[in-house]
């Protein structure tokens, strides 16, 4: 059974930083997207930054220059790299691996997966 397992979330003033890892029970490297999510209360879950099977990391506008995506292959493990975190980047982060179907084309944010973490908290106060 494939497990993804986040860490790293917690609480935050803005312009703080924090680091979420996921470990990962299955392979991570070239042959899978994978990314990061939130979602917030009350909105829908949005992607973040992922890394495609080809091409380069994307994200999304509002965390570029801010977050910071990466994987260590021979860990099995994804990271993100927040800093100057605003107080809207509070949400529930997720990770996810293995890019399912064709769903949004280029763009690894927009995919579905099919590998999900449970989730981490990340809350930033003003």
């Amino acid at each position: 059974q494939v497990q993804l397992l986040e860490s790293g979330g917690g609480s935050v003033q803005a312009g703080g930083s924090l680091r979420l890892s996921c470990s990962a029970s299955l392979y991570i490297d070239g042959s899978a997207s994978v990314g990061w999510f939130r979602q917030a209360p009350g909105k829908e879950r949005e992607g973040v930054a992922c890394i495609p099977m080809h091409g380069s990391p994307q994200s999304i506008d509002s965390v570029k220059d801010r977050f910071t995506i990466s994987k260590d292959n021979a860990k099995n493990t994804l990271y993100l790299q927040m800093n100057n975190l605003k107080p809207e980047d509070t949400a529930v982060y997720y990770c996810a691996a293995r890019r399912r179907g064709s769903v949004g084309g280029d763009s690894c944010l927009l995919a579905e997966y099919y590998y999900w973490g449970q989730g981490t908290q990340v809350t930033v106060s003003s």
